[in-house]
């Protein structure tokens, strides 16, 4: 065999494992389908360890989370962004989906339930122990959802208006963009106190301490619902049952939410 034929052969098999690896990169993802689902930012770890628990008993499917502000997700909803299931941390921002037709009625229930907890920094030295202790001159920055797009703002503006103290602590406010950014605060003890969801205030427990558990006017509970635009509605329909389930439910009482 002339030395020249002998290189030739040596050189197929690579070729052939090259053209094998371009195919595979070029291949379709081995998931048969994505499915999105916009969730509250106070499910942030629950819903990760959610997804990946019905993924293995789902294969052929891979969900995609998408959270934020439940407001701020129903208007992305609104506005065209894709998702086929949404998860609200409360009752209006899901009514509001509701209203502009881009959820599903008949799917929608409720999975959770919570607490609003006024929480400070580990190492504080201010003795919270109820609401009005806010009003102290000590307090000068509390942190909490922004009311008008931020579901745990408004369980909160509920409870001070119950209590005579809005206005008080209004006044020192710094409003956050979402729940987990209210619990950023005060873990960097940018402000002397904020409220978050119980669930909140359990992910970093070296770092925040609840000093005041927050009656609510309205109970904390948490809907879900397949989203009118999803053309996986059986897929997302399955999600949200996986939610309801007794497995979804222990997923969801290990992060410290309820039953609704």
């Amino acid at each position: 065999m002339s030395p020249f034929r002998s290189r030739r052969c040596g050189m197929l098999p690579r070729l052939l494992a090259g053209i094998a690896a371009a195919l595979a990169l070029a291949a379709p993802p081995a998931f048969g389908a994505d499915l999105v689902v916009s969730a509250a930012a106070s499910l942030t770890n629950a819903f990760k360890t959610l997804a990946e628990s019905y993924q293995r008993a789902h294969p052929g499917t891979q969900v995609v989370l998408n959270f934020g502000a439940s407001d701020v997700l129903m208007q992305q909803i609104i506005k065209g962004a894709p998702a086929d299931v949404f998860a609200s941390a409360d009752q209006e921002a899901m009514n509001k989906a509701e209203a502009e037709k881009v959820i599903a009625p008949a799917s929608r229930r409720n999975f959770a339930a919570n607490q609003v907890v006024l929480i400070v920094p580990s190492d504080s030295k201010l003795a919270i122990g109820s609401l009005q202790d806010l009003t102290r001159p000590e307090v000068k920055r509390i942190a909490y959802g922004n009311p008008a797009s931020v579901p745990v703002g408004r369980y909160t503006r509920g409870a001070l208006e119950a209590a005579g103290l809005w206005d008080a602590v209004a006044a020192k406010g710094v409003p956050a963009q979402n729940v987990r950014q209210s619990l950023d605060y005060v873990a960097r003890g940018e402000v002397e106190a904020g409220f978050v969801f119980a669930t909140d205030a359990a992910v970093m427990p070296d770092k925040v301490k609840v000093a005041v558990r927050v009656p609510s006017r309205t109970p904390v509970t948490y809907p879900i619902a397949v989203t009118s635009q999803s053309r996986q509605q059986k897929e997302a329909a399955q999600f949200v049952d996986y939610v309801a389930s007794p497995e979804g439910q222990a997923i969801l009482s290990r992060y410290g939410f309820q039953k609704p």
